[in-house]
């Protein structure tokens, strides 16, 4: 399976020439859909859908049941659901966006494993039942702090680990974060720039 990482949240899967597009947000590169078959978004934020964008990409477009996405025809699904998006079989995990501060914000949020194998888990650290090959991390955002990222991976135990929801972080920081997640985890950790693929 081929991997590409653009801004922000959104992660390209790419197999036997299907192609699966995880949270193509407002940040992330238009290219980032191109030829898409289907795509999966983990919740209704900006930062994580760009509704206009997909309404006139013609395709199954798999979300939360619970979200709340206005003029976009979307696919709900829920918290345990298993279907294929594709032709790569997913799994819908988890169920809520971690908080921010006082309970808010609070709207559905679904990770999803992919072919048992890639774990993206939106804006969420939750951890699936299931082994993990390949973990797309959360390397920033207001809901946490790096120390509970560093817990996250450690609680997974991913043979790699890559960053995503990076865009608010300057490059400084971003050195920082994944210095701290490379030295303090045992998970293949990389950073891959927008663009990059494995």
């Amino acid at each position: 399976m081929r991997i590409t990482k653009y801004t922000h949240a959104c992660v390209r899967l790419e197999q036997d020439g299907r192609v699966l597009v995880i949270d193509p947000g407002t940040w992330s590169e238009p290219a980032s859909l191109d030829g898409a078959d289907a795509v999966l978004v983990t919740h209704e934020h900006a930062d994580h859908i760009d509704v206009l964008r997909l309404a006139g990409l013609g395709v199954p477009v798999y979300a939360p049941a619970d979200a709340d996405i206005p003029r976009l025809e979307t696919i709900g699904v829920s918290s345990g659901t298993e279907f294929t998006a594709a032709g790569f079989r997913v799994r819908a995990v988890g169920g809520r966006h971690a908080f921010i501060y006082d309970g808010e914000p609070d709207c559905a949020n679904l990770g999803y494993v992919v072919d048992e194998s890639v774990y993206h888990p939106g804006d969420s650290l939750h951890v699936p039942e299931q082994p993990v090959e390949t973990l797309l991390v959360p390397a920033q955002g207001s809901w946490m702090k790096t120390a509970e990222v560093i817990d996250f991976v450690k609680a997974i135990e991913p043979q790699r680990a890559f960053p995503i929801h990076d865009a608010q972080i300057n490059d400084r920081g971003l050195n920082s974060v994944n210095v701290w997640l490379a030295e303090s985890t045992d998970s293949g950790y990389r950073y891959l720039a927008p663009g990059e693929s494995l």
